[in-house]
């Protein structure tokens, strides 16, 4: 499959998840924070489509809401990694010096980190739903896009067009927008799509530890932590949130590796 096919199609499969995610629950005769007292660790029926939890809710509604909650942290805490990355890799590229050393300096003192653990512990003594994941998530997120916009704008700032631009006296933030971050639009957007798939499995794995979204509200990790227990006798509760988790890192991934191929064809070689 080329890289454009693999990009369309996992665009398809990616808007049909966001579609399921956020109308489906539109058509469910449940709402993902109803419990069915007279149905506890029920299976699949015409009233319960995907059977409910041990708690008695619907385990279709629960795990759509989780899925938008994950989608949602994915593609907020994406752009906001590869808009950081953008500003901070062309101006410490663009303008040198102290401010080149000092943001490459705090790219590397987030490198070293463990980010995770860092991450774990700081979303643990936040309040809040998963608006407080995007930043922490994307603070982790932009270190190494940073760097090689950097690079490449190391190498744009010499090129004719934009010292032509610096000797009319244009400043510094317009011949950025104009003459450096076009030519890096193709980077930054392989780099945002790829970022989904890590920030999405990233806050589903701190919501199955129990530091990412807080109940009452739920995520896909928080949806499987809670039907682990009894993913062979209730596989329904676990199976359909595992696979919306696989379907989505699998899109997202598709539409990443679709557009650098497409973009970049000698990056595929």
């Amino acid at each position: 499959m080329t890289g454009g096919r693999r990009a369309v199609a996992g665009g398809v499969l990616l808007v049909l998840l966001v579609l399921l995610a956020f109308a489906g629950p539109l058509a469910s005769p449940w709402g993902w924070d109803e419990t069915d007292f007279a149905a506890f660790r029920q299976g699949p029926s015409g009233e319960h489509w995907l059977g409910t939890t041990q708690s008695g809710r619907d385990v279709f509604s629960l795990t759509l809401r989780g899925a938008w909650n994950s989608l949602s942290v994915g593609l907020c805490a994406a752009v906001l990694a590869t808009g950081f990355a953008a500003v901070a890799g062309t101006a410490a590229g663009f303008l040198g010096g102290a401010a080149d050393r000092m943001l490459m300096w705090g790219a590397d003192l987030l490198l070293v980190l463990p980010s995770l653990l860092v991450v774990t512990v700081l979303a643990s003594r936040a309040a809040g739903g998963w608006p407080v994941l995007v930043p922490l998530l994307a603070a982790f997120m932009w270190m190494l896009t940073a760097r090689v916009v950097r690079a490449a704008t190391l190498s744009l700032r010499e090129r004719e067009h934009v010292l032509a631009a610096r000797y009319l006296g244009l400043g510094a933030p317009r011949v950025i927008a104009r003459h450096v971050l076009p030519h890096l639009a193709s980077l930054l957007a392989v780099d945002a799509s790829l970022n989904v798939s890590v920030a999405v499995v990233a806050e589903s794995g701190l919501s199955y530890l129990g530091f990412g979204v807080r109940p009452p509200d739920v995520s896909l990790g928080s949806v499987i932590a809670d039907g682990r227990g009894g993913a062979t006798a209730l596989p329904w509760a676990f199976g359909f949130a595992a696979g919306l988790l696989v379907l989505i890192v699998v899109a997202v991934n598709l539409v990443g590796d679709g557009l650098r191929d497409a973009l970049h064809p000698e990056a595929g070689r």
